[in-house]
């Protein structure tokens, strides 16, 4: 992975002519915020936090310029992040891609726990969507039968000196 800071001395164009296509940088960090979704804040934020898996370019004037590959890896970022892994995870598993080879093992431990995770979290949906869609069967037939819904009526008012207690005392 080619190393994205400015070599001092070099001006910047001969810097760009000898990195891999894809991964000069020439995206604002407002382009890369319109293209992802994410705000600038929290661009700012990943790169304070150490969620690039490259250093973040500095054009001239200082300011941030972004490479496709920014862009794919922030698609992974993102993905990760909705998917549950948290902020910790995503900072260790990008300081393991900014090291290069040699540490594929930890990366796939850390990618394989939160598989783990995440599949749990679809069973326990899956059961949620089970329970709405049981549901959405049975009002679907009491709309059409026009009755109304048998099993969750609410239960009448209990009075007063009907409840255990009374019931104990008998």
């Amino acid at each position: 992975m080619p190393e994205a800071a400015a070599v001092p001395g070099t001006p910047p164009e001969a810097e760009l002519e000898s990195l891999p296509p894809g991964t000069e940088p020439r995206l604002s960090i407002g382009q890369v915020a319109e293209r992802t979704g994410l705000s600038v804040h929290a661009l700012r934020f990943y790169e304070r936090e150490g969620l690039f898996a490259a250093p973040v370019h500095r054009g001239t004037g200082g300011r941030r310029a972004y490479s496709e590959w920014d862009l794919e890896w922030l698609e992974v970022c993102v993905k990760l992040r909705s998917s549950g892994m948290s902020l910790t995870a995503i900072r260790q598993y990008a300081g393991l891609v900014r090291q290069g080879a040699g540490n594929e093992k930890d990366r796939l431990g850390l990618l394989r726990l939160h598989q783990q995770r995440v599949t749990a979290q679809i069973a326990a949906l899956t059961e949620c969507l089970d329970l709405v869609t049981f549901k959405i069967g049975l009002y679907e037939a009491c709309v059409a039968q026009g009755s109304a819904d048998p099993l969750f009526t609410p239960p009448a008012p209990r009075q007063p000196g009907t409840g255990q207690r009374a019931a104990l005392q008998r």
